[in-house]
């Protein structure tokens, strides 16, 4: 899978949803994420380093995998695993000045 993102952009795509018994919010948040071309000496060493079990894109940005990634778009916080500027913003649409905006 690394191999396969090596020198290409992918989107991190993650869901958000706000229930309560009187309404919905229903979202997502994607974020655009560029590998560097990897070398395969890159790639047996990031895998060698069990950082990439149990990870949803086979690489965990917050650590080690930091440095497979040359650029992204959007919010960080949704490659790492909850899109964060999303969920304030729409708290701050339904609670307006509890966040310092809205």
């Amino acid at each position: 899978m690394l191999d396969e993102l090596s020198g290409q952009t992918h989107e991190v795509v993650s869901g958000l949803c706000l229930l309560t018994p009187a309404w919905e919010e229903l979202d997502h948040a994607v974020t655009s994420v560029s590998f560097r071309r990897l070398t395969p000496r890159e790639l047996g060493l990031y895998v060698a380093s069990d950082e990439w079990r149990e990870r949803a894109g086979g690489y965990a940005i917050q650590g080690l995998g930091a440095t497979l990634v040359e650029r992204i778009e959007g919010d960080y916080l949704n490659v790492v695993g909850l899109p964060a500027a999303l969920l304030v913003n729409l708290l701050a649409e339904r609670f307006p000045g509890t966040y310092g905006y809205g």
